[in-house]
């Protein structure tokens, strides 16, 4: 577990597992602030120095593996996926937008359908809803390889840059605080890692909002326990809650 920083300034907290190669869970502040100023360019993808190279996949050229099956005309593959998106941090610094292209913050996501599809349709909304509410927001995310009851069986890919086995993850998981005094609600999302709306060939418009469940709800299914910072009231009152609008309207 650790903590990336641009000086005194903290960009992303993470829980990095050497048996799958990810980070088990991110946690990072979003705020308008974040989304706005000088756009920085995109990095290059890189492994993280304070961990024993040999225990990250080397991704600098992509994982390099085809999604199969796939119902797509021009094929699929597993794209590197952000956990803290870059685009949350293209506007901060340039090495806040470096930190998140490191190993640490990637793992194999279906490109067509779920990375370049819902996955991001979630992502800009929830950029969208930070601009409107005009405050920070909380955000944790990470994948799930299994669930508490651990019977899901994991596919492996065989990672292109070093040949390492690398477990596909079998779903994806979001979770978002807001905060105001002495209240607080909470959002999250459960998807199954599958490509989404595939039956129209490069149609990757699923509603996102379909796929909101309690935090509740997510912390039964992986076992983590989410903004704990919290009093025991509000948190409980907080993760209660599974409704993309009434998060909105908070």
């Amino acid at each position: 577990m650790g903590t990336l920083y641009d000086g005194s300034t903290r960009n992303y907290s993470f829980l990095y597992d050497y048996s799958t190669y990810a980070s088990l869970w991110v946690a990072y502040p979003l705020s308008p602030s974040d989304l706005s100023g000088t756009e920085y360019s995109h990095s290059s993808w890189a492994k993280y120095s304070e961990i024993d190279a040999d225990k990250q996949v080397d991704i600098s050229s992509a994982y390099g593996v085809s999604y199969t099956p796939t119902s797509y005309v021009n094929g699929n593959s597993y794209a590197r996926g952000h956990q803290v998106p870059d685009a949350d941090r293209d506007h901060t610094t340039s090495t806040m937008l470096s930190q998140t292209y490191l190993s640490i913050n990637s793992t194999p996501q279906i490109q067509n359908g779920f990375n370049g599809g819902i996955w991001q349709n979630l992502e800009n909304a929830i950029r969208t809803e930070v601009k409107d509410y005009g405050d920070t927001v909380y955000i944790t995310t990470g994948p799930v390889f299994q669930t508490v009851d651990g019977k899901e069986s994991i596919t492996y890919i065989t990672n292109s840059g070093d040949s390492k086995k690398v477990p596909v993850p079998n779903y994806y998981y979001k979770v978002v605080l807001k905060v105001s005094g002495n209240n607080a609600t909470a959002i999250g999302f459960w998807f199954e890692h599958k490509e989404y709306n595939k039956d129209v060939v490069g149609t990757e418009a699923a509603d996102y909002a379909t796929y909101a469940v309690s935090v509740d709800e997510i912390e039964a299914k992986t076992g983590l326990d989410f903004f704990v910072n919290l009093s025991d009231d509000l948190e409980k009152s907080a993760e209660e809650n599974g409704s993309w609008t009434t998060f909105c309207d908070f």
